[in-house]
């Protein structure tokens, strides 16, 4: 009787142990499969490229990606059926990642006045003022007292082109800088008499240094912001994506998105 027993818990130790190796292999089999690009249950990947603009597109304090359009493309892609990929990058070089693949898409409080033709876009889905930021002791009060002065801004940004490509104002210097962190560094520093960017990431910087510096009423140029596509990529994601962007609009998912930051949604959602 005692041997019945041991050996009737021998066949029941050797079926767990059946169970648990089945198991195991389903798996690895499981994984397997959802690391296959074939699985139906994978969701596309749409690789952003931005570089980091606060408050738009920046890394927070633990190195995630965050900001007002990183936030919108996760629920763009949400309600697309893709995963977005986000890649930060040297934004000067921005057209050498999409022309090479690196990146799907460049998104980053990217203006699309004035560059229509120059890729697909998606949008728009808000727009943006231009602005110049000064020091409160310069005595530059409007655009004109700019003429002669050094300017500083980001390199192939909007700013850049109406500084460089209009008579209004004629700055004496104008410097193009890689970063936003450089522009805001020569301010600090004196090395500059002004700068000049997106209204959102100019009044971050402001509001660090409000005893000093301060914005001119003047605006420089209002502009719309969307998503570029290389002109090659005719898969329609940039109709796709600026379908669910009127929706994100339509039921105030974007001025929520907005607000969150501290924008003003009267001067940044479009269409209201």
């Amino acid at each position: 009787m005692k041997s019945n027993n041991i050996i009737s818990y021998l066949k029941l130790v050797i079926c767990i142990l059946s169970v648990i190796v089945s198991a195991g292999l389903m798996a690895c089999s499981n994984i397997h499969n959802n690391g296959s690009k074939s699985s139906s249950n994978d969701l596309k990947p749409l690789i952003i490229g931005s570089d980091n603009y606060v408050p738009y597109s920046y890394l927070d304090s633990d190195g995630n990606f965050t900001g007002i359009d990183v936030e919108i493309a996760r629920e763009a892609c949400r309600r697309m059926g893709y995963t977005p990929v986000f890649k930060q990058i040297v934004w000067d070089n921005k057209d050498i990642y999409l022309k090479e693949g690196a990146v799907d898409c460049l998104w980053g409080c990217f203006t699309m006045t004035g560059r229509e033709d120059k890729y697909n876009w998606a949008g728009p889905y808000m727009y943006s003022r231009q602005i110049v930021v000064v020091n409160k002791d310069s005595g530059i009060e409007n655009l004109d007292d700019l003429n002669g002065k050094r300017v500083a801004v980001q390199v192939t940004s909007k700013p850049e082109y109406i500084l460089s490509n209009t008579n209004t104002p004629q700055v004496g210097v104008l410097y193009s800088m890689s970063t936003m962190e450089e522009l805001y560094a020569s301010m600090r520093k004196g090395y500059v008499d002004a700068i000049a960017g997106h209204e959102n990431a100019m009044k971050v910087f402001v509001q660090s240094n409000e005893e000093h510096f301060g914005v001119l009423r003047e605006e420089l140029s209002m502009s719309e912001l969307g998503i570029a596509f290389s002109l090659d990529n005719d898969s329609g994601i940039d109709k796709k994506l600026t379908g669910v962007l009127n929706e994100m609009r339509a039921d105030g998912t974007i001025q929520s998105i907005a607000e969150k930051y501290g924008v003003d949604v009267s001067m940044a959602v479009w269409g209201n």
